[in-house]
């Protein structure tokens, strides 16, 4: 079964289509994340043997103070990725305002790299500089190794601080309904949210799904396991 479809009109319709942004990364790390450390907070708690209440007192600062401080982090990040792509276009938009045949030497070497050689390689040189934009996408690209596509460091801090609070309250549920037996509640429900993204994160790549659930369950059960271990040493 194809991905898509290949009739000319949807073809033409999907290249034409501005790329957009994705946060698929965001999204996955900030859910991880989330169940990971609030989870570890649950185990080190339980390890030391305090009560319920600290546990669900610290779980909710967890998930609200380090989720704020995953999303300000990535949107930093992002914004300086945005930044450093402006700073590159308006160098390149520069360049080929005061050495435009410099600049237009490149494209053509950029395009003669990629296989086009004699009138084809002239022509396609042409066509590319006679578009300001499509040139200087194609040499972030090719030149820098950077995305054409402008990252939004807003969405990519919301994306990671929802996937965060989503994934990191699911440990704390089985305390805050005062369920008979929590802790290994607790561990059932956040071991399937650990092999839950990682078997949605397999669409993605290679992986089959089962062993990338497993592979993301791992993880998260080895830092779970820590956290206990590190909490029996405080019991009193």
């Amino acid at each position: 079964m194809l991905e898509h479809s290949h009739a000319p009109a949807d073809v033409a319709a999907r290249i034409r289509t501005p790329n957009r942004q994705g946060y698929l990364r965001d999204t996955i790390y900030g859910a991880i994340d989330g169940a990971v450390t609030t989870f570890a907070i649950v185990a080190g708690v339980v390890g030391a043997g305090l009560s319920p209440a600290i546990i669900i007192a610290l779980g909710v600062a967890n998930v609200l103070a380090d989720g704020f401080s995953m999303a300000a982090a990535n949107y930093s990040g992002t914004k300086a990725e945005a930044d450093n792509i402006a700073r590159i276009r308006g160098i390149e938009e520069r360049h080929i305002r005061e050495v435009p045949e410099g600049e237009r030497l490149e494209l053509r070497e950029i395009l003669a790299a990629k296989g086009l050689s004699g009138q084809v390689l002239e022509d396609a040189t042409d066509a590319i500089a006679a578009n300001k934009r499509a040139w200087i996408d194609l040499m972030l690209v090719d030149e820098y190794g950077l995305s054409p596509v402008d990252p939004h460091p807003m969405r990519a801090a919301l994306a990671t601080f929802f996937a965060f609070l989503a994934a990191g309250l699911v440990p704390l549920v089985p305390f805050v309904f005062a369920l008979a037996d929590a802790f290994t509640v607790s561990i059932a429900l956040t071991g399937a949210v650990f092999f839950s993204i990682g078997a949605m994160k397999s669409h993605f790549s290679l992986a089959p799904w089962w062993r990338s659930g497993l592979e993301t369950l791992a993880i998260g059960g080895a830092a779970a396991a820590i956290a206990f271990f590190v909490g029996t040493l405080f019991r009193a």
